[in-house]
């Protein structure tokens, strides 16, 4: 039996605590406190997604209606929270452009971002800071953090270099011309901004330092190295001493928010994968920092005690939300704990303190590798309580493949050919991952009733296959544009450039008839979506890829400096992302296919659990299918879940103390995003952007609020 991580330093993370002056007595006498604002992304800085508004009820919730509505000029995926202060709503459209609009009746007041300019990001929202009448908003496009003033919109010349900073001043040389930008709004505490990072996954990455800069003045003021510098502790869990340096590893990033104790001075930052993702063979050894539960001293960065979930991670198990602040009981005894969800469907809990697992973590062994430089990390940590809230690939049978499926023997054969162990390690033959590469739980994130220790989250049930291929040898008389084209796209697109459409990856066959050049450019340095951005393809590599993909006359074979040397280190590369999935596009496995559950963090045990969504094809027939589903619920006091979230569409409200459903209604586009609820002048409210596009569904621009008459 395990009950802490090896490199856990309870001990050490007290006594820092009392230094600080916040004993555990002192802040379960300040636990109470009002959840009557949403002017911090997902309602708070410990990211409850929780109100103590109760204008609403289970009674009168039936009446609610549309209160407002605001329409972008830009359509697609809204993936923002909004925040509100005081009568004020901020929020990004889909071409990352802020907008504040007047909270009672959705009226633009000012926009911020490019009048032409097309950005293919997302955003999941901004961050405001306000010392007395210096109100601001602070948002990012591509690489670059604005600091705007919160009644106007206009940057403050005061912050970095006329109202911006590159987010990549704080990080080495190396990374200045690599992939870098940032999707979540970063955490605010005292005259400090810590910004999450996305940054690419494969080779060459830049790392995934955790940065804080001054809101005032955009100067950098400490940094966390999620991959340690030499002397620093964890570097010996890197078998590569120049891991830290190294031009093929990067990551360990931050990239899903963070949550902060304000009065522990607390922050906990959960970390993503070492990249490259999926082979590990250059970097061997357990990869600390990655994949791992950060608490630092907010004030300096300071490491007080960590938790690693995937040691060498193979699977990009990275957790995906960030982790809730809450009260839970042990003995008659609150406790101040932190809960962190991940992908693979399991909460790990502990208190937030010191760090100590409130329910027993077991190491248990795992399989090993087969492929040539990998090395499988021996034993994974695996949470004795909660249970998982989603479905695991080795437990499995054929009476798990999709009743509705009409091609059920292909299903079968291979369901029966695939490796389903957990944890199996990534090969040349499939491995049947589920829960998914996007989870069971996803960047939406769990709600809590922080007070009473229940947690809430919806998670998704997409099985995916888990392939590698050896990686692809670029010959000297290569095209150039084929040849950037294998390095950088191939294990996405495919060789044959068809994509995975079922799986969210586009065709990029006839381009010219989709996309100017001009667009497709923009894509290939900024991003879209899943994909991330390549700006260190440029000059001739990037005018002989757009050639190759748009079938154009071919000048260039490749120069010696792009033959792909790093193959002979990263022997294996992922071989594409391709969900398991019927004839009929949908998935292979029997529903539920989306879920919601309540889970007492007290005890470890489920309250309850229900499908989230349905498919409408075999919705209409009666059928609770539930749907894949991004986006986080919001919990009231009084007894509601409000959730948008699913493929279908639909805005629902639930009873939070046994999953009853008590109101739904369908959105103009679905809603990948999770809502705000606030009150101005006496009136609560609720706002859900809706933007649609991902899973194939129809695009939206709307930001709509509901209220009672």
């Amino acid at each position: 039996m395990h009950k802490s991580s090896p490199v856990f330093h309870g001990i050490i993370a007290l006594s820092i605590l009392m230094l600080l002056g916040c004993g555990i007595e002192e802040r379960e006498l300040s636990q109470e406190k009002e959840y009557i604002t949403w002017s911090s992304y997902l309602g708070d800085p410990g990211r409850s997604h929780y109100s103590n508004l109760s204008q609403i009820t289970k009674e009168n919730v039936g009446q609610l209606k549309v209160a407002w509505s605001y329409k972008a000029a830009d359509w697609g995926q809204m993936q923002m929270n909004p925040i509100v202060v005081d009568s004020i709503l901020y929020g990004v459209t889909a071409a990352l452009r802020v907008v504040a609009l007047n909270a009672t009746t959705g009226k633009e007041i000012w926009q911020f971002g490019d009048s032409v300019k097309v950005w293919h990001s997302t955003s999941r929202g901004v961050s405001y800071w306000e010392n007395g009448e210096d109100k601001r908003i602070l948002c990012t496009r591509g690489p670059h953090l604005f600091a705007l003033n919160a009644i106007n919109g206009e940057p403050i010349s005061s912050f970095g270099a006329n109202g911006r900073i590159d987010l990549r001043s704080g990080m080495p040389e190396s990374a200045k011309d690599k992939f870098v930008i940032s999707n979540t709004p970063g955490t605010i505490f005292k005259n400090l901004i810590i910004m999450p990072l996305r940054i690419s996954e494969g080779v060459g990455a830049a790392p995934g330092d955790v940065m804080a800069f001054n809101v005032i003045t955009g100067k950098l003021q400490w940094v966390f190295h999620t991959i340690p510098h030499p002397g620093e502790e964890g570097f010996e869990t890197w078998t590569d001493s120049t891991a830290y340096k190294s031009p093929l590893v990067g990551a360990a990033n931050n990239w899903a928010g963070m949550a902060v104790d304000e009065e522990a001075e607390i922050l906990y930052v959960p970390t993503g994968s070492a990249a490259p993702d999926f082979y590990g063979g250059v970097r061997l050894g357990s990869n600390l920092y990655a994949n791992s539960l950060l608490a630092l001293n907010a004030n300096t960065g300071e490491r007080l005690w960590h938790f690693q979930f995937t040691h060498h991670d193979i699977w990009d198990r990275d957790p995906s939300a960030p982790p809730n602040l809450l009260m839970v009981e042990r003995g008659n005894k609150k406790i101040p704990a932190v809960a962190q969800v991940t992908k693979q469907g399991y909460v790990y809990v502990f208190n937030r303190l010191t760090g100590e697992p409130l329910f027993d973590i077991e190491e248990k062994p795992m399989p090993s590798s087969d492929l040539e430089g990998e090395q499988a990390w021996a034993t994974q940590p695996i949470p004795v309580k909660p249970k998982p809230f989603a479905r695991m690939s080795q437990d499995l049978t054929e009476e798990d493949i999709s009743p509705f499926a009409e091609n059920k023997e292909e299903l079968l054969e291979f369901f029966n050919e695939a490796d389903r162990r957990q944890y199996a390690p990534p090969n040349i033959t499939s491995n049947l991952l589920l829960p998914g590469y996007d989870g069971a739980a996803e960047w939406g994130g769990a709600a809590t009733d922080p007070t009473n220790g229940i947690l809430y989250v919806n998670s998704n049930e997409m099985p995916w296959n888990l392939k590698v291929a050896p990686s692809t040898k670029i010959d000297d008389d290569t095209p150039l544009g084929e040849a950037v084209y294998q390095k950088n796209c191939v294990s996405c697109h495919q060789a044959d450039r068809n994509g995975v459409v079922a799986s969210g990856l586009p065709s990029l066959i006839n381009l010219k008839r989709k996309k100017e050049k001009s667009e497709v450019t923009q894509i290939i340095a900024n991003g879209k979506g899943m994909m991330t951005g390549f700006p260190q393809i440029q000059g001739d590599e990037l005018q002989a890829l757009l050639r190759y993909l748009y079938n154009e006359e071919i000048k260039h074979t490749v120069p010696t400096t792009i033959v792909d040397n790093e193959a002979k280190s990263v022997l294996y590369k992922h071989d594409g992302y391709s969900k398991f999935l019927d004839s009929n596009g949908l998935p292979g496995i029997k529903p539920p296919w989306g879920t919601l559950h309540a889970i007492d963090l007290n005890t470890g045990d489920y309250k309850w659990s229900i499908p989230l969504g349905n498919t409408p094809e075999l919705g209409e027939k009666g059928i609770g299918t539930g749907t894949e589903n991004y986006g986080g619920p919001v919990v009231t006091e009084n007894g509601l879940l409000f959730i948008g979230a699913t493929k279908d569409g639909y805005f629902r409200v639930f009873d939070k103390e046994n999953g009853a459903l008590l109101w739904e209604y369908q959105l103009p586009a679905a809603a990948f995003a999770t809502p705000a609820m606030y009150e101005v002048n006496g009136k609560q409210y609720i706002a859900i952007a809706c933007g649609g596009e991902k899973l194939g569904t129809e695009k939206g621009n709307q930001i709509i609020a509901f209220a009672l008459d």
